[in-house]
């Protein structure tokens, strides 16, 4: 079976809310998706969502790679999922520029396989979670239901109280609180959202590159007396090397994520002892094969991790972070499915947003899963380009 077109598509998803975090406020997302169709007429769906301030990337950019990828040589007959699989796991993206960290193609690279593996998986009827009991077999346990974690984000005063009874009363087990905002108390803030949540829930927070390194640690401190259980990403990535000596200052682990998109921030963060967790995040790392490596890695040092998501994925994101929740051992704390609760356009005919508790089921049939409305899609599309001409 050969891929018989792959076109890509500039989408701008609308939010239901301003999100705010230290490092940006949106009203709106501009997403890469790709449809990926077989000689048989089988489609498949992948997406990514570029950040110029996590990975360097933009829309235009994605898109710009995937036209001079030559996908057309890379792509071959398959008859069988395995090898449609190892395939797409062989892909690759040119090389842009002095990326010595690797990640500048990985939303793009994240969209066109996650499209390739939907339509494969689809045309030879497997779920796509069979990705990871091929690739990586040692991590593969598969599990009926799962659970997402809240999140509080640019929340103040009342409005910070009201968000932390809603996730008392919808029963959330885990808990992601964005701090570092300018203009915001910390302190006040997360005291006011303990005693709201009571002393059951788990609360780590989030500080988004907010805080120097000179002031990391002292500001971490203050905080762990509400009970924090993970300080992710306190200090921008240029500063990264100065988290191995704040790790020795404090007494919660340290999360990397802006400063964990690839292998080789993988490799580094052991090398120079700076976090005791990974934040994966599929587009963002490249997609589904590079984030089950980063698994693996991590597994092999002792690393902990987090499956965390991207503001504004659509359900195809969602979908494809479901199998990845539902089938690998070993995730610290999930975030995702937020569909209708933050994007008006999540694309799919059906609901896939995580249900009271953050508890939401496997997805069962083939592929993602899902299937994308061709009606939400062309309300959403700016415009969309033939990648095999």
């Amino acid at each position: 079976m050969k891929v018989d077109g792959l076109t890509a598509f500039h989408i701008r998803i609308p939010l239901r809310k301003p999100i705010r975090h230290a490092s940006y406020t949106r009203t709106e997302t501009d997403n890469v998706l790709v449809r990926a169709v077989l000689e048989d007429g089988t489609e498949g769906f992948g997406e990514g969502v570029p950040r110029e301030y996590v990975t360097g990337e933009s829309v235009e950019s994605a898109i710009k790679l995937l036209q001079n990828a030559r996908l057309c040589d890379q792509l071959h007959d398959c008859q069988a999922f395995d090898q449609a699989v190892a395939m797409t796991a062989r892909l690759h993206l040119p090389v842009i520029g002095d990326d010595d960290r690797q990640c500048l193609g990985n939303a793009a690279r994240c969209a066109v396989e996650l499209a390739l593996l939907d339509a494969f998986s689809r045309h030879f009827r497997q779920p796509l979670f069979e990705v990871v009991r091929l690739l990586a077999p040692e991590l593969y346990s598969l599990q009926d239901w799962v659970r997402y974690s809240g999140a509080i984000t640019s929340a103040t005063g009342w409005k910070a109280r009201l968000a932390a009874w809603r996730m008392r009363v919808y029963g959330f087990q885990h808990l992601k609180v964005k701090v570092g905002i300018a203009g915001q108390n910390d302190v006040h803030r997360l005291a006011a959202i303990r005693r709201r949540v009571g002393s059951k829930t788990d609360i780590r927070i989030d500080a988004n590159e907010a805080w120097s390194a000179d002031e990391a640690a002292d500001r971490i401190l203050e905080l762990e007396r509400f009970g924090i259980t993970a300080v992710e990403q306190p200090v921008p990535h240029e500063q990264v090397s100065a988290l191995k000596d704040i790790r020795r200052r404090i007494h919660v682990p340290i999360m990397l994520d802006e400063s964990l998109c690839s292998l080789i921030d993988a490799e580094r963060a052991v090398r120079d002892e700076t976090c005791d967790l990974f934040n994966i995040r599929l587009s963002k790392c490249g997609g589904l094969v590079t984030s089950l490596k980063l698994m693996q890695f991590a597994c092999r040092y002792g690393i902990g991790c987090q499956l965390g998501c991207q503001v504004g994925e659509t359900a195809v994101l969602s979908a494809a972070g479901r199998h990845f929740a539902a089938s690998v051992r070993g995730l610290r704390y999930l975030e995702g499915s937020y569909d209708r609760h933050l994007v008006k356009e999540a694309l799919a005919t059906k609901d896939i947003t995580f249900q009271w508790g953050g508890w939401a089921p496997r997805l069962k049939g083939f592929g993602l899963g899902i299937h994308v409305d061709p009606n939400a899609l062309a309300r959403v599309q700016v415009r969309k380009v033939d990648l095999m001409p």
